[in-house]
């Protein structure tokens, strides 16, 4: 820890990212043991964090993220949707089809930021804050893929006709974002995605990957 940083503030992050990444809380022996501390600067950490509601303590007095973390994730998708746009209207423009960043929103793929094409004659009207499961849609899948570590070959998810008729998607997932999981993809009116647009879905998605690094 140098001089320039907080030690408390460190390690009540730390306990923030410990239990975002459990499902079912963490007890303060276990907390205090996974930060290397005693009990007694764990129960500090976690009254402070109490007050400001970014931690809950169940019947059973396990700690989990509370519901003020949700504050200040409101404010993330302006962010994330304000880097991405430049990959997003390249991507658009190349392909003559409408692109979209999608995050996981629960069991959900949420769209935070849509670009339509401005040259085409016509394209699939998709709108930001359109939500769809996480199992049907290119965006979707592909998210799911990354999940599951089935990404490397070839990189991409396509799909047919699953979210609207007639329409084709192609999406790639966001690699090597902590704390973000989405998709940069693609969706057009037309039966079969030209073999051209998955590459250049897996390049728009690394850019915005390197955006939100």
């Amino acid at each position: 820890m140098t001089a320039e940083t907080s030690q408390t503030l460190d390690r009540g992050l730390r306990v923030l990212k410990l239990l975002a990444d459990t499902d079912h809380g963490l007890t303060v022996t276990e907390l205090a043991a996974r930060l290397g501390v005693n009990r007694t600067v764990v129960y500090r950490l976690l009254a402070t964090l109490e007050q400001h509601a970014f931690v809950r303590r169940d019947m059973g007095g396990r700690a989990r993220v509370g519901l003020g973390v949700l504050r200040l994730g409101r404010q993330v998708h302006p962010l994330v949707r304000e880097a991405a746009l430049p990959a997003l209207r390249a991507l658009a423009e190349d392909v003559g089809a409408t692109a979209h960043l999608t995050l996981v929103d629960g069991a959900e793929a949420l769209a935070v930021a849509v670009v339509e094409p401005t040259w085409t004659d016509y394209h699939v009207a998709y709108r930001a804050g359109f939500r769809h499961p996480l199992d049907r849609g290119a965006a979707g899948r592909a998210i799911l893929a990354a999940r599951a570590g089935d990404v490397d070959n070839p990189g991409y998810s396509l799909t047919h006709g699953e979210l609207e008729a007639g329409a084709s998607g192609a999406a790639a997932p966001l690699l090597g974002v902590s704390g973000i999981e989405g998709s940069v993809g693609v969706v057009m009116l037309t039966d079969a995605v030209p073999h051209r647009v998955g590459p250049r879905v897996v390049e728009a998605a690394k850019e915005v990957a390197d955006a939100l690094r």
